[in-house]
């Protein structure tokens, strides 16, 4: 009995170093041409969203995000910017291409991971000339860059409003980083939207609502002491001396001698 059980754990102990050994090798061999294929398509990606130019500048990194700025010999003509920002799947990575005007001319999906048929129609959905959808053209700083539900310029996907809230902030996070902005705080599909908030009036409502779920205390009642009744005084009575007794008579009609 001793000796199947340890044959059995010696069985699994080799399968799983075989197993890992195996995965190992895959992931060795396949690391390189992945990475590679990655950087094919961002390069791509550039080419893509940028108006004609004949050279760039090496990468620059501006509040964590790569910009590529391209030029027509000497004339600057737009840059790239590589940016992110977190959708409802997960990750979503995007190019960004911007004109020397601000202007964004096109963008590219690089990685999403959104739910098929809704938040996956982000590929085409924001450069398809319908309604207010399309962003191309459109410069952040000059219309309110958010989707429609929020009191934005831009329709959201059907059914697909984390995603589109998350995708608009990372093009936002691009044209900031495109424009030299300081990168305001990172906002998720799911968080509050890209709007600002005036806290001074949320500060006062809330302290008057506060104010006013404090129940009121009752008015103190104060009893009013009840009148002390003092005893009526004794009758004062004259006293006199009794010579049969010998005595003072405080009641002297009482005393059949005098």
């Amino acid at each position: 009995m001793k000796s199947n059980f340890l044959n059995m754990a010696l069985s699994l102990t080799v399968i799983a170093l075989v197993a890992a050994g195996a995965l190992a090798w895959v992931y060795t061999i396949t690391k390189e041409p992945i990475s590679l294929a990655k950087e094919q398509k961002k390069e791509q990606a550039i080419k893509d969203v940028l108006p004609e130019y004949t050279r760039t500048d090496a990468p620059e990194t501006v509040n964590g995000l790569t910009v590529v700025r391209a030029y027509n010999d000497n004339t600057f003509v737009g840059a790239a910017v590589e940016t992110a920002g977190n959708g409802f799947g997960g990750t979503i990575r995007l190019m960004v291409g911007f004109d020397a005007d601000g202007n964004i001319c096109n963008y590219s999906v690089l990685e999403q991971a959104e739910t098929p048929g809704l938040g996956t129609k982000m590929v085409d959905w924001f450069k398809t000339a319908k309604n207010k959808q399309d962003i191309r053209g459109l410069n952040p700083a000059k219309v309110k860059f958010a989707v429609s539900k929020d009191g934005g310029d831009i329709d959201a996907i059907t059914a697909a409003t984390i995603s589109s809230r998350a995708f608009l902030q990372a093009v936002h996070n691009a044209y900031n980083a495109y424009a030299g902005n300081p990168q305001a705080d990172g906002l998720s599909g799911a968080s509050a939207h890209p709007h600002t908030i005036d806290t001074t009036a949320t500060d006062t409502t809330a302290a008057k609502v506060a104010a006013d779920s404090v129940p009121a205390l009752p008015e103190t009642i104060v009893a009013t002491p009840a009148p002390v009744r003092k005893p009526a005084p004794k009758p004062q009575h004259d006293s006199v001396h009794c010579p049969a007794h010998d005595t003072i008579i405080v009641e002297p009609e009482k005393c059949d001698t005098l």
